[in-house]
């Protein structure tokens, strides 16, 4: 019971990794305040995750008067806020930088980078009375780039920057603020990506092979990286980019090179 008596505010939690990490959070003991735009992902969630110490909460990260009312709602109901997961992201549309509409350039900061902001903004001071923590998922593309993903792999660089950044500002306060870094995972998010890939029937094994472990993981992986962060076992741990990625930094170019070799012999 990792998280008994812990109040989580979790944004993004209905499916993929988000939902793996309510269904984790909830056995470790947690109280749950799960945060989706969805309101049909609410419905399927919600038929699963039930219980008195869960509540789930229609709100767009990237609106500060939603996640304003999120935050307070949750203090209503459960009395306090632990932690936030930053957890909620989108990674559409898969372009290069130059074909990326305004629009769509906006639409990703706004939710990737500004849903943090928003959270912060109104979580804080909650924070700062449990001496709680922060933690945001980013994803490998930070560090290594992605190619027609420009502007999605800019924001989880500008997660990456703000996380240790944050956790600078907020460790006089006894807060922690760590991110969690995937490589590839199936999640209804990545299955939809790999449907606009020029080539869809090579993508499943693609992502197998990055992963030098061999295979390509489910949501249920990442979600124990988080519940540690997020835990007392990390209560030492700050500013931390944790790559959970079955080594896919190490191999991960190479990959990429080789294959582009095959295609122009």
């Amino acid at each position: 019971m990792l998280l008994k008596n812990k109040v989580i505010f979790l944004t993004g939690g209905t499916e993929g990794i988000g939902f793996e990490c309510a269904k984790l959070y909830r056995d470790a003991g947690a109280m749950l305040s799960i945060i989706s735009n969805s309101e049909k992902s609410i419905q399927q969630a919600a038929a699963s995750l039930t219980g008195d110490n869960i509540i789930f909460i229609k709100a767009d990260v990237s609106e500060p008067n939603e996640i304003s009312k999120a935050i307070a709602g949750t203090v209503n109901k459960f009395g306090k806020i632990d932690v936030i997961h930053n957890n909620a992201g989108i990674s559409n549309p898969s372009k290069t930088a130059h074909d990326t509409t305004e629009p769509e350039w906006d639409r990703l900061f706004a939710v990737n980078v500004k849903g943090i902001y928003n959270t912060t903004r109104f979580g804080i001071d909650e924070l700062i009375k449990t001496k709680g923590c922060i933690l945001n998922t980013s994803s490998l593309v930070a560090d290594i780039g992605q190619e027609i993903h420009a502007a999605y792999s800019a924001t989880k660089g500008a997660i990456n920057a703000l996380t240790k950044s944050m956790a600078l500002d907020y460790a006089k306060y006894g807060i922690r603020v760590n991110a969690v870094s995937p490589a590839g995972v199936w999640t209804p998010m990545l299955r939809s990506w790999s449907k606009q890939q020029p080539n869809p029937a090579m993508i499943e094994n693609y992502l197998d092979e990055i992963h030098p472990l061999g295979y390509c993981p489910e949501g249920d992986v990442i979600a124990d990286a988080c519940l540690f962060l997020i835990s007392a076992k990390a209560r030492f741990i700050t500013g931390c980019i944790l790559p959970v990625s079955g080594g896919a930094e190490l191999g991960y170019r190479k990959l990429i090179n080789s294959t582009i070799q095959k295609e122009q012999i």
